[in-house]
C-alpha cells in the first residue's frame, strides 16, 4: 500500500506532457525557417485572408512551431469575443467542449477552416482566447466620436478609405464614420486581449484578417511600446489593393485563388433595401 501510494504521489507531481503531434514536411520546413527570422518577438500577429485555406494552414504550423520551441505563449483570435477561453479545458478534452468554450459561432467562421490551428494550442496545454469585440457593443462605439482620436489624420481616413472599398463602394457615405469607428474598436479590443495575456520571453499569436494586422490602421497602432510586435500578411495572390509599404514587417505569399466576384454578391445584400417600396423603408 505506501509502495502504491508512492507511485500515485510520482505521478500526481509529475507534469504531463503535451498532446501535439509534430508537423511535417515541407510546409513545416519552411515555416521553421520563417521563425528563425521572426523570432524573438512578444506578440505575433498573423493578417490572413479568410477564404484562403492554406492561410489557415500555415496558421496551423505556426502554433505547432511555437508550442514545440516551448515558447507559444497563448493564441487569440478574431473569430471569437473577448470574455471566452480555453484556459480551463484539460489537453485532452473534445472538440466539443473547446468549441462551446469559445462559443464558436461556425455560421460565421467554419471550424473545418481554424478548428485545427485551436486544436494544436489546446493539444500543447496553451490557452486559446477570444479577443474580438462582442457585437453588443458595437452600436456604442458608433457613436463614440473618442475613438476618432486613436488614429493619426491620414491613418483615420486611409481606414475610411478601405471601409469603403471593403464595401464595394455600396455604403452610404453617413455610414462610413460609425463603420470606421466600429473597425477602430475592434482593433483596441484585440490589441487590449494581446496585452493581457503577453508574457516575457514567450509569444501571444492573434489570428486575424489583414487589415487588423496593418501596422499603420489596426491592432499594432494600439499595442504599447513595451512590447515587440511582427505583423505578418498572409497574401493569396498578387494584391490589388492600396500600397502597403511598412504596413506589416512581412508578407508570405500563397497561390492565388479563383477569381470570385464578392462586390456582386454584396449587391445582392444591398438591393432589397434599395428596391424596397417607400412605405416599408424606416
Amino acid at each position: 500500500m505506501a509502495l502504491a501510494m508512492a507511485g500515485l504521489a510520482a505521478c500526481a507531481s509529475k507534469p504531463e506532457a503535451p498532446i501535439i503531434a509534430p508537423l511535417s514536411g515541407p510546409l513545416a520546413a519552411e515555416t521553421a525557417r520563417r521563425m528563425d527570422a521572426l523570432l524573438p518577438v512578444d506578440v505575433l500577429i498573423l493578417g490572413e485572408q479568410h477564404d484562403a485555406a492554406q492561410h489557415q494552414q500555415i496558421e496551423q504550423g505556426v502554433i505547432a512551431n511555437l508550442a514545440a520551441r516551448g515558447v507559444l505563449a497563448a493564441v487569440a483570435l478574431e473569430m471569437a469575443d473577448t470574455g471566452v477561453t480555453t484556459a480551463k479545458l484539460h489537453p485532452t478534452s473534445r472538440e466539443e467542449e473547446v468549441r462551446a468554450a469559445l462559443r464558436w459561432n461556425d455560421a460565421g467562421w467554419p471550424w473545418s477552416s481554424y478548428g485545427p490551428a485551436v486544436m494544436t494550442a489546446v493539444r500543447a496545454g496553451v490557452p486559446v482566447m477570444g479577443a474580438n469585440l462582442p457585437r453588443g457593443e458595437m452600436r456604442a462605439s458608433m457613436a463614440d466620436s473618442q475613438l476618432d482620436a486613436r488614429l493619426p489624420g491620414p491613418a483615420l481616413k486611409a481606414q475610411q478609405q478601405l471601409i469603403r472599398l471593403g464595401h464595394c463602394n455600396l455604403l452610404p457615405e453617413s455610414q462610413i464614420t460609425p463603420m470606421t469607428r466600429v473597425q477602430m474598436a475592434r482593433d483596441i479590443s484585440m490589441a487590449d486581449a494581446l496585452g493581457q495575456v503577453a508574457v516575457p520571453g514567450k509569444v501571444v499569436v492573434l489570428l486575424a484578417g489583414s487589415v487588423h494586422a496593418n501596422r499603420l490602421l489596426g491592432v499594432p497602432r494600439h499595442l504599447p511600446d513595451t512590447l515587440r510586435v511582427k505583423s505578418v500578411r498572409l497574401l493569396a495572390g498578387e494584391d490589388q489593393g492600396p500600397g502597403t509599404d511598412g504596413a506589416f514587417d512581412t508578407v508570405w505569399a500563397t497561390p492565388a485563388l479563383p477569381d470570385t466576384n464578392h462586390c456582386a454578391r454584396l449587391r445582392t445584400q444591398f438591393a432589397p433595401q434599395a428596391d424596397a417600396p417607400a412605405a416599408a423603408k424606416p
